[in-house]
Order: structure tokens, then C-alpha cells, then sequence
């Protein structure tokens, strides 16, 4: 009856708009008060909730992916993925999906990675005679796919409230994330062959070896980062810290286009998304104290306890819970609410820790592109000028390719374990 009371005061402060943090913050106190809980444990969970070292990847990783699209980066990783693959029939559509997985591993920022897509892509496809709904659906649906690919945020976050290696994490989600990259890549083939979408371009190793000399400085970043963790020679805050100074040397000594007050409005804007990600985790604790408290994992245990002989089933379960949390409140509360309960199920039934955290990661970046209520789908949207109904029957065959993707994922756990079992990080 508390944690239903809780949940309608959060409803009701979400509804009139109050930002999803404070909701939860106001919603946790008031259930701490009701349920004649000490209010000390308001402080401590605060503080515990939120001290962590490998915290400290966030506003690095914020700052560097700012930093990097501000200065053009994006425009590069463009040039070389339409070198790459535009030889192909829809090699331009295809070139959005393979951008999107390069450029997710310099952003960290899902709305940011869509910004920059939108704007570099949509208007070259659209000269190409692609339709917009189709332009906007690439768009999202390669950028849904590169929340797998590190650094991400949420990866970050869920790896602290599991407990679990952020490293180990960020190296396990780049076979996940080029899985979901081929299903996407083979469904725009398809379309390509039956709407007659053009080739972008004829291939040539000249204009390959041009593209791929621009793209060289954005691409050293996803070489350090999968180099440094597979022979663990950086920890994720290291990571981040030396992908923030890259990021800083490449963009004052050889873009040279960012002024120091446009850096400090980044930096700004990195240390605003920061803490509103650290008080998120800060007032989750106290939601995990009040369902801790009243039983709420046994109560999920002895519900969930038929699906012991059947981990996938579970695994399906909770990503799709998982999805509609994505959906509906972006993807951070599910980490933080949610996971942290029914992560000690998952191990209980024996799942290894790193595949359920890879399946939410995908489930969140899905469902953060999902109609009719996604930001990253409806952000999407705004660069093509239509409408979610309009874009809706074009857009049913990207998110079957996505959830097949996100199928394989759960029912070939190698495809998670492979690279962290390759790397020594786990047996």
C-alpha cells in the first residue's frame, strides 16, 4: 500500500511536469514519512548512493562527446562511412547506421549523437530521394543501436548500481551493438532493393584512403578505448579523462574552431547533466530502501520463481519492462528504480551479471526510440518535419530489425561474454 501511494505521488508530479529527479526525490521522502521511517536514512541513502569513483567517467565523457560534435568530428565519421558502404544499393542508409556506431563510441550522449545525425544526414538523403520517414527511422534506429557502444552513460550508471565492471561492461556491448548493426544494415538493403533507393557512390580505395585520413582523429578514440580495456591498461574514469583531453587537444590544435567560451558553456552544460544524473542515483536509494523494506525482491523472487529452469524467459521479461521505462521515462530511472531489483533474481537463476546488464542496456537504447512517447524517436522526428503518425508504418520494420537484434542478444549470451571472456575480465 506504501509503494502505491509512492508511485501515485510520483504520477501526479510527473503529470504537472515536474522534473523526473525532483518526482522521485519528493516521492521517496514523503514515503520514508508515511511509512514512519527514521529520516536519517534520507541523508545516508543520499550519500551512498551517489560515491562512487567510477562516477567520475560522466561529466569526462559528457565534456569530450560536446566537444567532439561541436567541433565536427561527426561530419568526418560521415565521409568515411558513406566511403565505406555507399557502393552498395541504400549504401547512404546504410552509412547512417555505421556512423551511428562509430560516433556513439566518441558521444555518450544519445541526444546529442541524434542531433549530429540529423543534422549531416537528413539532408543528403533526402537529395538521394529518400523518404523522410525512412531518413528519420535510420536515424533513430542506429542511434537506439549505439547505446551499446561505450561510453555511455547508462552503462556507466547501471554498472554502479549492479555492482559490476564498468569496464568490463563498456568492452562486453561492441559485438552486441554490431549484431543489431548487421540486422539494421540488412533490412535498409532490402527496402534499397525494393523501393529503389540509388548507390551512393562507386567504390573507390582513392576516396576510401581520403575519408578515412579525415576520420583518423575521431577514430583514434574507440582505439583507445577498446584497446585500453580489452589489455586493461585504463579503468573507465581513466577512459574518460584521457578521451576528454583528446578531445580537448584535437579541438584547439587541429580543428581550431571552438572558442574558449563556447568550451566553457560545454563544460557548463557537462557539469549540469552530471549532477542531475548523480541526484537521480542519490534518490533512487531511497526507493530501494523503501521496496527493500517492505519485501518487495522476496515478493518478486516468489512471483518470478516458476521462470528458474527458464533464464531467457526472464531475461525477455524484465527488457521488456525495461523498454517501457525507456519509453515513457527515458532510461535512467529504469537503472536506478528498477534493476537493482531484480538484478539479485537474474543471479540467482544464474545469469551471468554482464549479459543482463548488456539486455537492459539494449532494451533501454530501444525503447528510448520507440513511439509515441520515445524523446530520442520524437527529437528524431523534429529533423525530418513529420509527424509520429505519419512515420509509424515506415518505422514497424526498423523496430522489428532492432528486437530481433535485442532476440539474439538474449538467447546467445556469448554474443555479450565473448570479448570480456577474450580480455580475462571474466571466466
Amino acid at each position: 500500500m506504501l509503494l502505491l501511494l509512492v508511485a501515485a505521488i510520483f504520477v501526479v508530479l510527473i503529470v504537472f511536469s515536474m522534473p523526473i529527479v525532483f518526482a522521485l526525490g519528493v516521492a521517496g521522502t514523503a514515503g520514508l514519512v508515511v511509512g514512519g521511517y527514521d529520516l536519517q536514512v534520507l541523508s545516508s541513502s543520499m550519500v551512498s548512493g551517489s560515491q562512487s569513483w567510477v562516477l567520475l567517467a560522466i561529466p569526462a565523457f559528457v565534456f569530450a562527446g560536446g566537444l567532439m560534435e561541436r567541433c565536427g568530428m561527426s561530419h568526418a565519421l560521415v565521409e568515411f562511412a558513406r566511403a565505406l558502404v555507399g557502393w552498395l544499393r541504400g549504401g547512404l542508409g546504410m552509412s547512417v547506421i555505421v556512423v551511428a556506431y562509430f560516433f556513439s563510441d566518441i558521444c555518450g550522449s544519445k541526444m546529442a549523437e541524434v542531433s549530429a545525425l540529423g543534422s549531416s544526414l537528413m539532408p543528403p538523403l533526402t537529395k538521394a530521394g529518400y523518404k523522410r520517414e525512412d531518413s528519420a527511422s535510420m536515424i533513430a534506429a542506429g542511434t537506439a543501436m549505439g547505446m551499446l557502444v561505450p561510453p555511455a552513460i547508462f552503462m556507466i550508471v547501471i554498472a554502479q548500481v549492479t555492482n559490476t565492471s564498468a569496464v568490463t561492461l563498456f568492452l562486453a556491448g561492441f559485438i552486441p551493438a554490431f549484431v543489431i548493426m548487421i540486422c539494421l544494415m540488412v533490412l535498409i538493403y532490402l527496402r534499397a532493393r525494393k523501393y529503389g533507393w540509388p548507390v551512393d557512390a562507386r567504390p573507390s580505395f582513392a576516396r576510401i584512403a581520403r575519408a578515412g585520413r579525415e576520420a583518423a582523429v575521431p577514430l583514434v578514440v574507440p582505439v583507445v578505448i577498446l584497446g585500453g580495456f580489452f589489455f586493461g591498461v585504463i579503468t573507465a574514469t581513466e577512459a574518460g579523462a584521457v578521451v576528454a583531453a583528446y578531445a580537448f587537444l584535437a579541438a584547439k590544435f587541429y580543428y581550431r574552431n571552438v572558442s574558449w567560451r563556447e568550451m566553457g558553456r560545454i563544460a557548463y552544460e557537462s557539469a549540469i547533466l552530471t549532477a542531475a544524473v548523480i541526484f537521480l542515483l542519490a534518490v533512487a536509494s531511497i526507493f530501494q530502501y523503501l521496496m527493500g523494506m517492505q519485501g518487495v525482491p522476496k515478493l518478486l523472487g516468489e512471483t518470478l520463481a516458476p521462470l528458474k529452469g527458464h533464464p531467457w524467459l526472464f531475461l525477455f521479461g524484465t527488457a521488456f519492462i525495461t523498454l517501457l521505462f525507456g519509453m515513457v521515462l527515458e532510461g535512467l530511472p529504469a537503472a536506478v528504480v528498477l534493476i537493482p531489483v531484480v538484478f539479485p533474481i537474474a543471479e540467482s537463476m544464474g545469469i551471468n551479471p554482464i549479459h543482463f546488464n548488456i539486455v537492459q542496456t539494449a532494451a533501454v537504447g530501444i525503447g528510448l526510440f520507440l513511439p509515441p512517447m520515445g524523446v530520442g524517436l520524437l527529437m528524431a522526428l523534429k529533423f525530418a518535419n513529420v509527424s509520429v503518425g505519419q512515420h509509424f508504418k515506415t518505422y514497424v520494420p526498423y523496430m522489428v530489425a532492432l528486437l530481433i537484434g535485442l532476440t539474439l542478444i538474449i538467447c546467445v549470451p556469448e554474443i555479450s561474454l565473448a570479448l570480456p571472456r577474450l580480455a580475462g575480465l571474466i571466466r
